[in-house]
């Protein structure tokens, strides 16, 4: 019988899918943390049925993407905004900056993704073979691959929209 305690440990062990999920999915912060919580709660309300036929880690993507797609249906969005970003950025800016900049361009552009793009993006952004992702999604390997290779695209151009170059 699973015990809490496992539940946790596995839990803090795989936190990172959970934070990567929210953001794609949710723009503010507090909606994030609001999502995060949700696929918490989805996550021990379900452990229970949780059988061990695969990973732990495998569970928890498809309760966590499952859990955030609803949580997005029901949610009243409000539009995005994007932000204003400075034309002429100081060539000191330190490289923390530059990333934060640079996922925050990500991430606003993977929230205006579908929902089938948001998870493709997803499970690649965690190495997963078209293979897996076609398991993952109940697609076949070819529809994966092609599916992804679309979605990328897609990534890209909205990114370049809002500004920013590669």
């Amino acid at each position: 019988m699973p015990t809490e305690n496992d539940f946790l440990t596995l839990l803090d062990t795989h936190k990172g899918i959970l934070h990567k999920i929210s953001k794609m999915y949710m723009e503010s912060p507090e909606d994030q943390q609001d999502l995060f919580q949700e696929i918490i709660y989805q996550l021990w309300k379900s452990y229970s049925s949780f059988s061990h036929q695969s990973k732990f880690s495998t569970w928890m993507y498809r309760v966590a993407v499952n859990t955030a797609i609803t949580f997005f249906k029901k949610e009243k969005r409000k539009p995005l905004t994007t932000s204003s970003i400075p034309e002429n950025l100081p060539t000191e800016e330190s490289e923390a900056i530059s990333q934060e900049l640079k996922l925050s361009h990500f991430y606003k552009a993977v929230q205006q993704l579908e929902k089938i793009e948001k998870a493709l993006i997803f499970y690649h952004l965690e190495n997963y073979t078209h293979k897996e992702i076609s398991l993952q999604l109940g697609i076949s390997e070819v529809n994966a691959r092609v599916k992804l290779n679309r979605a990328k695209n897609k990534l890209k151009e909205l990114i370049k929209n809002q500004g920013y170059e590669f």
